[in-house]
């Protein structure tokens, strides 16, 4: 699970690609401070995705709740993490 985690966490911060922002566990995605724009977020779930698929599982971002601002998978990047991390598991 580790392993999944630091890949995933990688894998945002090559997705935003900025010099400028110093990316957190506790940065946030979504709302009040978010670092990114909706096509950014996109790219990011896009390249995780991809991750996703190199390693035999299928990465939904897309539930009921993902842009609820206080049950959002994306509220920040350990809720993002996390969550794909769960889904790498269960396969």
């Amino acid at each position: 699970m580790q392993k999944l985690e630091q890949l995933a966490f990688e894998t945002i911060v090559n997705a935003i690609q900025s010099d400028a922002i110093e990316i957190r566990y506790e940065t946030p995605l979504i709302g009040a401070g978010s670092i990114l724009d909706s096509m950014k977020l996109v790219e990011v779930c896009l390249a995780l995705e991809d991750v996703a698929e190199e390693r035999g599982f299928e990465f939904d971002w897309t539930s009921e709740s993902a842009m609820s601002t206080k049950r959002s998978i994306f509220r920040n990047v350990r809720s993002l993490v996390g969550h794909f991390c769960e889904q790498g598991t269960k396969e």
